[in-house]
């Protein structure tokens, strides 16, 4: 029975949905915080995969779990834990945050001397040490949710009338009662939750804490932002902004939201709004990701046409016919010239030129092998459509040099898609003390991130720093002018998450990044900016999970079944059982197999391998004596740590080859 546990101060709830290593760190920074006050701290797991409850169990046995057949959703799973908390005050806390070490005894103190306090929120900044504007909301009412759907709101961020979704005329830095808290961060009295209720689990996600914050104003209570402590939001309200699901889901939990507490009348005004709303940023959501991913071949196809079109023009004109005529217009312009643009941008593509960050060297080196692919079916076109080959040669120059310049402009103009020459090396400090710098720049160097700078910074202020360190704290604006730093990673093992944050919002001006390395972890964790989900450097086996690799290998796979089954009279020749490798090119064609898969293992113990298809061949297969289950395994992950085409070239030119 309930009045015969223990009560606590402090219960802190987190809801995990496969995000182990942004959970692993935040219960590292609870950990901390949680030190000197009674309380207890609970998982609710919704069914993860990605080995969340292996993780807990090993490193926070203290933490009680509450392992879920499904996913229940938000408010359900949180709902689970409250129901059984003992704590004075409820924290709901996402799993990807940090808190700093003071972070709870601060809010406690301050709901302890507020009786009027039912819930409270705090500031919150991105992975950049930028404030998160959602860490202070009002009430969305029908005209609040009209100016924030058109904009309204970020066009004038500070006026009292446009910007009461976020608050943006109340200070960020001061105490301020508020209508709404963010569901990342949300402390509620015991007895506030007693008397309005819990979360209503009509909201699956999104829209709960909104729910839940009014009723706690219905209740008589007031809601507080409270500034004077800090956390880490990873994946801040505007991460989602472009994903059309997070548009329709969001925008029916203020729809549910509305009919539950609204008028009839406003209701319905409201739910128009929505509704309309709902299809509106649909729509910039589906165009925005499109126009992000076809935006550059769009510009190469136009240029380079454009260009190709002017070179075919003069050619034809003054060089060809002696300015007394010119190609015939029809065939040239709407057939030829796109049909070699398209293989111009098809090659690109296949060769890595449209993968982010744009660079130069993929895009030209796709061009180059565009036109022997061109010249190869030029031979093969009728005479009518065989223009003269300097158009080809033209072409292939124009190509190159237009796509230079294009990448190059983005460079110049540091647009976040563009990288050139050395500026897509990583240069980076690690601050922190002997042994853990050690172990983070080792964790760096196995990592694909492929580091062109390691630098390491004590984590104080004094003047006495060892040799191989290039200073301390105070000197790192020096150490980020001098060395380039472009990358900044904190060893929470001896650096205070209070200090951190503090570092990150000192120094975001620099458009610095900024990663943390929790205690005894593989992985290093961080935010590029507010519009990214987080970036998770691991020890890394997801090398062959990459797009370029994957599009590689896909490309490998096709290409040699159709030149092995056209060509297969010849390749007989040269094979060691051509009958077998004509029934395979079927099986890789048509099957769904892959050239080279992974070795065959009774069981997977430990990290979980990136998926791909079954595979006619594997690593073991070039070993000639039998091998076990474990070294197949360290087979496996060697080959998706490490992969390149050349590999799988390698494998099948031993087993192809005729000896």
């Amino acid at each position: 029975m309930r009045f015969l546990r223990m009560i606590m101060k402090l219960s802190v709830v987190i809801v995990n949905y496969n995000v182990e290593h942004f959970l692993e760190q935040c219960l590292y920074s609870v950990r901390r915080a949680m030190q000197g006050i009674e309380g207890e701290v609970f998982v609710v797991d919704n069914n993860s995969v990605d080995g969340s409850l292996k993780m807990l169990a090993a490193k926070f046995p203290e933490v009680k779990v509450i392992a879920n057949k499904d996913n229940v959703g938000f408010a359900k799973a949180n709902n689970q834990a409250i129901r059984i908390s003992t704590g004075q005050y409820v924290l709901l806390l996402n799993p990807d945050t940090v808190v700093e070490d003071d972070t709870f005894s601060k809010c406690i103190s301050f709901m302890d001397s507020h009786p009027d306090a039912g819930g409270l929120g705090v500031k919150m900044v991105d992975g950049k040490g930028q404030f998160l504007p959602e860490s202070k909301r009002g009430l969305p009412t029908p005209m609040t949710a009209f100016y924030k759907i058109f904009g309204l709101s970020k066009l004038f961020p500070h006026s009292k009338r446009f910007s009461k979704y976020h608050l943006g005329y109340l200070p960020e830095n001061e105490v301020n009662p508020v209508d709404i808290l963010a569901g990342a961060y949300m402390l509620m009295r015991r007895e506030t939750l007693d008397k309005c209720g819990l979360l209503d689990e009509t909201f699956f996600m999104y829209g709960e804490d909104i729910d839940l914050s009014y009723r706690i104003t219905l209740a008589g209570y007031k809601n507080y932002y409270f500034p004077e402590t800090r956390i880490i939001h990873y994946k801040g309200e505007s991460t989602k902004k472009t994903s059309v699901n997070y548009v329709l889901v969001f925008y029916k939990a203020m729809e549910i939201f509305a009919k539950k507490h609204f008028g009839q009348q406003r209701a319905r005004l409201f739910s128009f709004f929505i509704n309309f709303a709902i299809y509106f940023r649909a729509f910039l959501a589906l165009m925005s990701q499109f126009l992000g991913k076809i935006y550059m071949p769009l510009i190469d196809f136009t240029v380079g046409y454009a260009g190709l079109a002017a070179i075919s023009y003069y050619w034809g004109h003054y060089m060809i016919y002696d300015g007394i005529g010119s190609y015939p217009i029809t065939p040239l312009f709407t057939i030829i010239l796109p049909f070699y643009m398209l293989a111009w941008l098809i090659t690109a593509y296949f060769t890595g030129g449209y993968d982010k960050p744009y660079r130069i060297y993929p895009s030209a080196g796709g061009v180059m092998i565009g036109s022997v692919l061109i010249l190869v079916l030029y031979a093969l076109l009728p005479t009518s459509l065989r223009f003269s080959r300097a158009l080809i040669l033209f072409g292939t120059i124009w190509m190159a040099l237009q796509m230079t310049l294009s990448r190059t402009l983005g460079y110049i103009l540091k647009l976040a898609d563009f990288q050139y020459g050395k500026n897509a090396k990583k240069r980076f400090i690690v601050i922190g003390n002997s042994d853990e710098t050690k172990r983070v720049e080792q964790l760096l160097k196995s990592t694909s991130i492929k580091p062109d700078f390691i630098g390491l910074v004590a984590p104080t202020n004094g003047f006495e720093v060892p040799e191989n360190y290039l200073g301390n704290l105070t000197q790192v604006p020096d150490i980020i002018t001098i060395y380039k730093i472009t990358e900044i990673i904190f060893c929470s093992k001896d650096i205070t998450h209070q200090e951190i944050i503090d570092k990150m919002v000192e120094w975001h001006a620099s458009n610095l990044d900024y990663k943390i390395a929790p205690v005894d972890t593989l992985s290093i964790i961080g935010s590029n900016s507010i519009n990214t989900r987080g970036d998770l450097y691991t020890v890394d086996i997801r090398t062959i999970n990459t797009v370029p690799n994957r599009r590689k290998k896909r490309l490998l796979d096709f290409s040699l079944s159709f030149f092995g089954i056209v060509f297969w009279v010849f390749v007989a020749w040269f094979i060691r059982k051509p009958v077998k490798f004509l029934g395979d090119c079927f099986r890789v064609l048509f099957r769904g197999y892959s050239w080279v898969g992974y070795c065959p293992v009774e069981s997977i113990d430990g990290q979980r391998l990136p998926e791909i298809k079954k595979g006619v061949y594997n690593p073991a297969s070039i070993v000639s004596e039998d091998i076990d289950d474990e070294a197949r395994g360290q087979l496996n992950v060697m080959y998706a740590r490490d992969y390149t085409v050349l590999k799988d070239f390698n494998i099948l030119f031993r087993m192809l080859h005729k000896r």
